[in-house]
């Protein structure tokens, strides 16, 4: 039998990155008069690595080929691979995703008191047990809606998991665009828009007034940040619901304005009259171990207008 092919995505601590690699002084003298800034950072490098390990030791006994990649947000091709793991938390999961398309994926949590892993099954003491379950396809599959994101008619990623920012660059000027629904368009001034699918309704979308959607809901949601309602106008779309198959368009009445995809990493430039438009993906992602987690997820967390 050929030996499993699994790509390890582990991401880079805070530690590994300014006093490893880049020898910063400024992070090094904090880091030696046990500054409060960087506190944390040591204790979680230690961490990180130790289950960086048992996860590398692991796949070595279970007879995989295992190809490690030390930075989450590095392109990597998953086409022939079993399987991917994501070493770290819900950020480099998420980094790892847009290298991943049908591919499943399995998030190892690797500082549980100080990583935030929602989507991550393997952890603490089962970390070896639930890898090679997830090896012998004997984790549960969850299929997660991710969103298409198009640019004047061209797709720019069909990968987006958590959400999409779309607001002006600098973030205290004010965002001016046109929302488009279906057959109404509202013109809005705010400080931006948060569009995203379910898998991103616990984050941005939901700490900007908006639902906790149902984890495999293939729903979109639209979240106006900080709407301004200028000469007592009322804003008709502040927080929206998109079905399957249907489609929310914003166009740029700015002339220096961003989308920004799940997070600050993928930047995309939007200029004056541009038209961005969001619709769920054909391209749904598939994460391992996440059944327990997802009958715990609440499945509305305040009442909002749609």
């Amino acid at each position: 039998m050929t030996a499993p092919r699994v790509i390890v995505v582990a991401k880079g601590s805070s530690y590994a990155r300014f006093i490893e690699d880049e020898r910063d002084p400024r992070a090094k003298a904090l880091l030696k008069r046990h500054d409060e800034s960087v506190a944390n950072w040591l204790a979680g490098h230690a961490a990180h690595s130790r289950t960086l390990e048992r996860v590398q030791m692991a796949l070595s006994r279970f007879g995989v080929h295992a190809v490690v990649v030390r930075r989450p947000h590095a392109e990597f091709d998953a086409t022939d691979a079993d399987l991917v793991i994501a070493v770290g938390g819900d950020g480099t999961l998420l980094a790892a995703s847009h290298n991943v398309g049908s591919v499943p994926l399995l998030g190892v949590n690797s500082d549980p008191e100080r990583s935030v892993g929602f989507y991550c099954a393997g952890r603490g003491e089962e970390l070896e047990a639930t890898l090679e379950r997830a090896l012998a396809g004997r984790l549960p599959a969850t299929w997660l809606t991710r969103m298409e994101v198009t640019l004047n008619g061209r797709v720019r990623s069909r990968r987006v998991l958590n959400e999409a920012l779309y607001s002006h660059c600098s973030p205290a000027a004010t965002s001016r665009y046109i929302l488009r629904y279906g057959s109404v368009s509202e013109e809005q001034r705010s400080s931006g828009v948060w569009v995203g699918p379910a898998a991103g309704s616990t984050a941005a979308q939901y700490s900007a007034g908006g639902e906790i959607l149902p984890l495999r809901s293939k729903r979109l949601q639209l979240v106006v940040r900080e709407p301004f309602l200028w000469e007592g106008r009322k804003t008709r779309f502040r927080r929206l619901l998109v079905g399957p198959g249907k489609s929310v368009g914003l166009k740029s009445k700015m002339h220096d304005a961003a989308l920004y995809l799940d997070g600050p990493y993928r930047r995309i430039s939007v200029s004056l009259g541009d038209v961005a438009q969001f619709s769920a993906s054909n391209e749904p992602l598939c994460v391992l171990g996440l059944e327990h987690d997802a009958r715990a997820r609440p499945r509305r967390a305040r009442a909002g207008k749609t």
